[in-house]
């Protein structure tokens, strides 16, 4: 009767109904049974689950449309998809945005900056939209979280991390319509800086006068006179900056010394005529102990070899670190 074998137990019967159709419920398009849960996704396409990527990329490689509107993926824009659950950061933000970034198009300003390892001052850093600006006199880009900027300028590009920004050069030169003289030297000093440079001072100059005239070119001017090489930190900038605007002599940034039992070390900044030297005590102190006992024994060297220590941290005030350092230099010799 209604296609039932006879001849199979009454419980049986129903054993095995309940089991083919509750299979056929919880079988999702994975081909795996989980009851009372939603089926789980198919795998993306190899590569997919890794980077932000366009939709259209993902149906080329055999996904489906369906697939593209799973709870497990991510939207950040129109025709961009990334695995839900992915760490956030900076740098996964700019990689989303540029799945559909024009090929014209490039970061700019204070995101460029960031993605150069540049330092910024706290209200750039914290802006939390994407600087992209259009070159070729093009149409500025428009969309949610996006600072878009145009430009007829030919800067030069560079890809970083895998993206197309502006170069260093060009970067430091779009920064100057929204920074201080002062702001501009301390991102400036990491172009020539240490642990290497990501610029030249020719490609620095070049950068200058494509900018020509446009807003904050003479702060821009002003600052390129006060950019130094071997610079380590913007700590060092700053402190730099403090010393030379209270009117004492310019140090010489991570100068080289040679002491008298032939070691080579450096100095943060070295006021070398006068043999005094100021460092800068970063935290890195508190959690890396071999630094610390590498520290320690170098400034213990450069005191037995006659140099004037002086040590600073981040709580240091501006004018401590003037008068503690005017002091040592007028007990050297400087006249003022």
């Amino acid at each position: 009767m209604g296609g039932v074998d006879a001849s199979t137990p009454r419980g049986d019967r129903g054993e095995r109904g309940c089991s083919t159709i509750d299979a056929a419920a919880g079988q999702g398009a994975s081909g795996s049974f989980d009851a009372g849960r939603m089926p789980r996704p198919l795998p993306l396409p190899d590569g997919f689950d890794v980077f932000p990527f366009a939709v259209a990329d993902a149906l080329a490689a055999g996904a489906s449309r369906r697939r593209m509107r799973a709870t497990d993926l991510h939207a950040p824009y129109r025709g961009v998809r990334t695995v839900v659950g992915m760490p956030e950061s900076f740098e996964r933000r700019c990689a989303e945005y540029a799945v559909i970034m024009s090929p014209t198009h490039a970061f700019s300003h204070a995101t460029a900056a960031r993605l150069h390892g540049m330092p910024l001052p706290l209200r750039l850093q914290q802006d939390a939209r994407l600087h992209v600006t259009a070159r070729g006199g093009r149409r500025a880009p428009r969309a949610s979280g996006i600072a878009g900027h145009k430009t007829s300028v030919n800067v030069a590009i560079r890809r970083v991390h895998g993206l197309i920004a502006f170069s260093p050069a060009d970067t430091w030169c779009s920064l100057a319509s929204q920074s201080s003289v002062d702001e501009l030297i301390v991102a400036g000093d990491r172009l020539l800086g240490l642990p290497y440079p990501i610029a030249t001072t020719s490609e620095i100059d070049a950068a200058i006068a494509r900018y020509g005239a446009r807003t904050g070119a003479d702060r821009l001017h002003r600052a390129r006179l006060e950019l130094r090489a071997e610079v380590y930190s913007a700590r060092e900038t700053t402190t730099r900056l403090v010393l030379v605007r209270a009117g004492l002599p310019e140090p010489e940034p991570n100068g080289v010394i040679v002491l008298r039992r032939g070691r080579r070390t450096r100095g943060d900044l070295v006021f070398r005529q006068w043999k005094v030297l100021v460092e800068y005590e970063g935290e890195h102190h508190l959690t890396d102990v071999k630094q610390w006992h590498t520290d320690v024994d170098r400034l213990n060297d450069l005191i037995e070899d006659g140099w004037r220590v002086i040590r600073v941290t981040k709580a240091t005030t501006a004018a401590e670190i003037v008068e503690r350092t005017r002091l040592a230099l007028i007990e050297r010799g400087w006249s003022g």
